[in-house]
C-alpha cells in the first residue's frame, strides 16, 4: 500500500482510519485557517489548504488525507469553545434543534511526476434533544466539549445529547470513511488487499 498521511492532529480521524483499516502517519500540517464564505466552501478548502500545506514539508511519494469540519446553526459557525462558558453558550443555541454539520475532506496524491487532488463536502443534520442546564453543564464537566467545534462529540458522552443524525454518521465524528474510501480507490488505492 502507498504511504498515506493524515494531516490532522484529531484522535478521532485517526481512530477511523484505523477502525477501517487504512494504515496511515499522522503530519499535522499547521495550516492557517482564517477563512471567511459559505460553510460547503471553508471546510472544503481549509481541507485543500491543510494538504498543500503537508505536501510542501515531505517528499517522495504519498497521498495525504486533510478534512475539516464545522457546525453550522442559523447563519453562525460554531468553532470550538474557548471557555466552559462559551461551551455552555453553544450548547444551549443547539438544544432543541437542529443544525447541520459540514465536514470537507482532500485527497492529495503526490509523486515527482505528477499531483492529483481530488475533494468533496458531506453534509449532515443533527437534531438535538431539549436539555436542562444540568444536564449541559455535567457534559461540559465531562471535558469532551473543550476541542470540538460546536462543544460536543457524537461518539462519546456527547451521544446522550443527541437526539438523531441525519446524514452519514462518520461526517459528524469527523471523516466520512465511506466517501473517502470511494476517493481512495478512485486515484488507485487499492483498500481491500
Amino acid at each position: 500500500m502507498n504511504r498515506i498521511i493524515l494531516a490532522s492532529g484529531s484522535p478521532r480521524r485517526r481512530q477511523l482510519l484505523d477502525q477501517v483499516g487504512i494504515p496511515h502517519e499522522v503530519i499535522v500540517s499547521g495550516a492557517d485557517e482564517t477563512i471567511d464564505g459559505p460553510p460547503e466552501f471553508q471546510v472544503r478548502e481549509l481541507a485543500l489548504r491543510k494538504a498543500t500545506a503537508v505536501r510542501e514539508i515531505i517528499s517522495g511519494d504519498a497521498i495525504i488525507i486533510a478534512a475539516d469540519t464545522l457546525v453550522y446553526i442559523g447563519d453562525e459557525v460554531l468553532g470550538k469553545p474557548d471557555s466552559p462558558d462559551d461551551a455552555y453558550a453553544m450548547l444551549k443555541k443547539l438544544q432543541g434543534r437542529y443544525h447541520t454539520v459540514y465536514t470537507g475532506v482532500a485527497v492529495l496524491r503526490a509523486n515527482e511526476k505528477e499531483e492529483m487532488t481530488e475533494s468533496f463536502v458531506e453534509t449532515s443534520r443533527v437534531y438535538f434533544r431539549e436539555l436542562t442546564d444540568t444536564e449541559i453543564w455535567a457534559y461540559i464537566d465531562t471535558g469532551e466539549s473543550s476541542d470540538k467545534a460546536g462543544a460536543y462529540g457524537v461518539q462519546e458522552k456527547g451521544a446522550l445529547l443527541v437526539e438523531r443524525v441525519e446524514g452519514d454518521y462518520y461526517a459528524v465524528v469527523g471523516l466520512p470513511v465511506a466517501r473517502l474510501a470511494i476517493t481512495l480507490q478512485k486515484i488507485g488505492v487499492k483498500l481491500w488487499t
